[in-house]
């Protein structure tokens, strides 16, 4: 794998973890908020991500002597799916989005879990951009090897 593939992959990766980030803190911002009915009411949301396999053109690899196996993977986004999970219903009669017996649909949103998935984007993030600067410190040194 050469050094800009490196940066593909990290690159790839860390606007992955930003499209989650983002999302979870959509889910955040709207984990109290209520609709006038339940299919109004806010689903919570997460990405959908695949890896995308390129494989090197076949004169690269004879040149370079690298196997027909060698690939280099990016993430791509596909979308954002809503969670089909059943709505949190709370007895709220005084409520001006209760129903005619007095429930209020909450969204499906996990606090916790979505406070997880912030970590652990937010970590994923930063370790990609030590890949980053890694494979910038690399390249920087081959290329002082010159001179």
């Amino acid at each position: 794998m050469s050094i800009a593939q490196v940066f593909d992959v990290s690159g790839s990766a860390m606007a992955a973890q930003m499209v989650r980030m983002n999302t979870t803190a959509s889910n955040l911002a709207n984990a109290n908020s209520v609709a006038p009915t339940a299919e109004e009411t806010y689903r919570a949301k997460s990405p959908i991500f695949s890896a995308q396999v390129e494989q090197r053109s076949l004169g690269l690899m004879q040149h370079t002597g690298l196997s027909e196996n060698s690939a280099s993977s990016t993430v791509d986004v596909l979308g954002i799916s809503e969670s089909q999970e059943e709505l949190a219903y709370r007895y709220e009669p005084e409520h001006p989005f209760a129903d005619e017996s007095g429930m209020v649909a909450y969204p499906n949103v996990s606090v916790v879990t979505e406070m997880a998935n912030m970590i652990s984007a937010s970590r994923s993030f930063q370790l990609n951009v030590e890949v980053m600067n890694t494979a910038k410190t690399l390249a920087e040194r081959v290329l002082s090897l010159g001179q």
